[in-house]
Order: C-alpha cells, then structure tokens, then sequence
C-alpha cells in the first residue's frame, strides 16, 4: 500500500525460515540503519520467527543499497522512489537514499503472507516512486488531545502507508496545545493543562523524521484563537472575557487586525516556534473567521475606512499578509487554509483546500500552490 507505480510477480518464493543477514554495501546513517533493524524486526514478528528461549540464525540475504543519504532536514520534492527485488535466494533494495529504502522496506514487510507451515514473501520486482510529492495526514490534537504515544502509533502507520507529511494541529478556540517560554500564559490559562512540551514537541519530530515523515505544524488565526485569549485577552477583537470552548463549532472571537501590538505579539510566538520546527513550511489556518466581533468594534471599523478596507474579507486579507511577511522573515513558507486565498495573495503562500477542489484550481490558476483535504471525522461516527 499504495499500488506501486510497476509490479511484476514472479512464480516462486523466498521462504522465511530465518531472519535477514544484512547487508548495506552503499552508503548509510543512523536513519537508516535504524530503520532496517526495525522493519527486519517487525518481519521476524510478522513471520514468527522469534520464538521465546529460541534463537534465530541470519542466513536469508537482504541487501539495501541507497546512493547517498537525504539533508538533514528533509525537504519537499526529495527522490522518494525504489526497487526491490525478491528471488527465492533473497531480497535487494535499491534506492536513492534512504527515504525510498524506507518505502522499500515497508513494501516488503506488507508483501509476507502464510505458506504451509511457514511464511514467504513472493517473487517480485517492484519499481516505485510517489504519485505526490506532498502526501499528508492532519492530526487535530487541538480539539482533542492525544498523548505523545498515540502520535507516535499514528506516525508508524503512515509510514506503513507511505504518507511523508504530519500536519499537527496545535491551537483551536477548544486549546493551546504546545508550550511557549516567551508567552507562558497560552498554556497556562489556555490548555486545560493538556499541552506538549518543547521536548516532547522535539522527540516527535525526531520520531517522524526517523520514518521518512516531515513535520508541519498548524496555529489558527485570526479566527479559532479563542484559546489564545484567555492569557491574552489584548490579541483579541472583542472586550472579553473569554474561557475555552467547550463545544464543537465556528465562534466569534478573532485577533484584531489594527493593532500592531498583535503582529509584534505574533512576531516574537513565531520566532519561538520557527526555531522549534525545522521544517520549511508554516501553516498559520485562516479558516471560518466570520468577522463579527470586527463588525461590532467601533476602533476596527474607523481602520477600515482609513485604510479603504471594503469588507471583512479584504481585512482578513490585510491580516494574512502581514503575517506571511513574518513567516518569511523568519525564513519559513507559509500555508493556509483556501480562505487566505484572496486577490494580492503572495505567489510563494501555499493555499490548502478545504471547501472543495474549486479552491485548488483558483489557488493553482493565480500562480500559488495548493493542497487537497480529505476529511474524516471519527467523533461522528
């Protein structure tokens, strides 16, 4: 999983009446090598080769080659593709680097199945690349907090299935889910004490990027913060006071656009987390901010028509690209939801839809980016 880009089954088998001697006559990294005494593991599991008090001899060949290893930060559009070959004599992969090693080696894990007594994996060659360069999974742990060992379950999976971009949802109106040294309070009035702490927050990045999987982290604005103000009621629109929402929906509360105390407020935040997560891209959200305590606040209104702002969504436009110039000022690319998509839209802002595929062909038409969401929402079910 998925169908590989070229499959051609041979007739015979290799039997797995050992584990692999190894073999990794390229070059290679910890990354790597890690992954192969992972995945030989989770064979020799799969195949009940380990056995309690017994002893498991490696004679079966498998031999992984990569040509040189991926940048220690991993980066978009990386040579993912492989080859694996699988004789009754044994298994080869071959690779670019280790990342396609990676897919290779979750390939054939998926390809072990009964045969008689035993198990075997059978004859194939399989040439591979992705059909997406971008292949994510969004994890929501704003709404509903998952302990670090629950990420880490989903993490295995989708390197199962080949997916290379966790996209963590870190802040809703219902939490503030990662902790901030320079503004303590989100956490500490903003999070029910549910949060992940910078060192978890880093382990987690390790754990993905140990599997091929690239982190991109998600902090709603200006609408879905309500969480933001209750340590920091001076970000928001409205008077206050607020309290974390206990329900599922679309609320009032929204950053205020005018004031540039908010752009410095999220000039430093986005340092801090900048610096946190290496990865290049920064999604800020910019979903369902329906304006209305903007509509209601006199001082908003009088900079709008000093500043010829026509509506609500010009003025969350004028936000958007204030805050992509602070992404980019701290080196990072920024990602939004397809509201942020609106006329002056910087071409490097890549637009992710959520409201229909519309959105990514308007996205794409106008010089930008775009990504597709699926949703699913279990908690329905």
């Amino acid at each position: 999983m998925p169908q590989p880009a070229e499959i051609s089954f041979g007739s015979d088998a290799l039997a797995l009446n050992s584990t692999f001697a190894v073999e990794v006559p390229g070059v290679s990294d910890a990354r790597l090598t890690d992954a192969i005494g992972r995945d030989v593991r989770r064979i020799e599991m799969v195949a009940g080769l380990r056995h309690a008090g017994r002893g498991v001899a490696g004679t079966t060949k498998l031999v992984v080659k990569v040509e040189h290893v991926s940048a220690p930060v991993q980066t978009l559009g990386e040579d993912e593709s492989y080859s694996l070959h699988v004789t009754p004599s044994g298994a080869e992969i071959d690779a670019p680097s280790e990342l396609g090693a990676m897919h290779g080696l979750e390939t054939l894990i998926q390809l072990v199945e009964p045969s008689g007594s035993g198990y075997v994996v059978p004859s194939v060659t399989i040439h591979d690349t992705p059909r997406f360069h971008w292949r994510g999974l969004m994890m929501d742990c704003a709404r509903h907090f998952e302990p670090v060992s629950v990420i880490e379950r989903t993490l295995d999976g989708m390197a199962a299935v080949k997916l290379n971009v966790f996209h963590w949802h870190l802040t809703e109106d219902q939490g503030f889910r990662i902790d901030s040294h320079v503004y303590p309070e989100l956490v500490a009035k903003g999070s029910d004490g549910l949060f992940y702490t910078q060192e978890e927050i880093r382990s987690v990045i390790e754990y993905a990027r140990d599997r091929g999987i690239r982190v991109v982290p998600e902090f709603d604005m200006p609408g879905h913060a309500t969480a933001w103000f209750v340590g920091y009621p001076d970000l928001a629109s409205g008077t206050g006071p607020y309290q974390i929402e206990r329900k599922w929906g679309v609320f009032n509360p929204a950053m205020d656009p005018s004031r540039d105390s908010t752009y410095t407020f999220l000039d430093t935040f986005i340092g801090e987390m900048t610096a946190l997560f290496p990865d290049a891209y920064f999604h800020v959200g910019g979903d369902e901010c329906n304006g209305k305590e903007w509509d209601r606040n006199p001082r908003i209104q009088e900079f709008m028509k000093a500043h010829a702002i026509k509506d609500n969504a010009a003025l969350q436009a004028y936000f958007s690209a204030k805050v992509q110039k602070i992404v980019a000022a701290h080196n990072k690319i920024m990602v939004g939801w397809d509201e942020v998509l609106q006329p002056g839209t910087p071409k490097d802002v890549v637009i992710q839809s959520w409201r229909g595929p519309q959105f990514v062909g308007q996205a794409v038409k106008g010089g930008n980016r775009a990504l597709t969401e699926t949703w699913t929402f279990p908690w329905r079910a």
